[in-house]
Parts: C-alpha cells; structure tokens; sequence
C-alpha cells in the first residue's frame, strides 16, 4: 500500500508545495511543530532515509538546502532546523524547522492547529522567494 507521502506525490491528496523536481517533493507540514515546518522528501518510496543510495541521500540533502535558504528568506527565523526522525510515515522525510529556540522544535509538545488560509499565505511566502 503506498504512503500516505506517495499519495501526495501521485496527487490523489493535496499538498501545500513549497518545491518540487525530478526527484524530490517539500511541503508544508500540516500539523507542525512550528509555523513553516516543511517536509522533504523523495519521491521514490523508500521507507528508510538510510536505505537511499549514496547519491540520491546526497541528492535530497542537497534540496532540503536549497529548500530551506527559501524558508530562511521567508519566514522571520534564527535559523532552519533539521530532524530526521522517520517513524510516523513509513517514508524517508526531513523535517525543516524555523526555529528561535530550541523549544521550537520539541516534538513532543502538542503540534499547531493552522487554519488553510495561513498554510496557503506560507507556502505562498516561501514560493515567492526565488
């Protein structure tokens, strides 16, 4: 059964994308920890980030990078974390946090309610950057 990440990918759900290539898919978290928080992901189904060949771990490293110089112009942050944690989706994913403190990345806090409107105006921010 694909994941719920393919499913996006596929375009049977939708996705508030930040960007998008051959191989690689960012969008916006819809339960975040912070406002902004963006998954990357490739878009081949792997359930493990460690189970990518080298080159396309590179590959999807080097994204999330340029993914998060957009967020860092966009969102007013100290900076833009990155976690890997990969048990909520059985789909190898970053997590690009904006972050002012370390609490801004807490997992274990409740996650953010965030009306459409707001998610639609920060991915819409982060698009605009070029």
């Amino acid at each position: 059964m694909a994941s719920i990440f393919t499913r996006i990918i596929n375009g049977e759900l939708p996705a508030y994308k930040v960007a998008e290539d051959d191989k690689h898919l960012a969008f916006l978290d819809i339960q975040p920890v912070s406002l902004g928080h963006v998954l990357v992901i490739p878009k081949k189904e792997t359930d493990y980030l460690f189970s990518l060949s080298e080159s396309e771990l590179c590959e999807l490293m080097l994204f999330a990078r340029k993914v998060a110089k957009r967020m860092k112009k966009a969102i007013d942050c100290s900076r833009i974390s990155v976690t890997v944690i990969g048990l909520e989706v059985p789909h190898a994913h970053i997590h690009l946090i904006p972050i002012n403190t370390m609490d801004d990345c807490n997992f274990s806090r409740p996650k953010l309610n965030v009306e459409h409107a707001q998610l639609q105006a920060i991915a819409d921010k982060i698009n605009a950057v070029n």
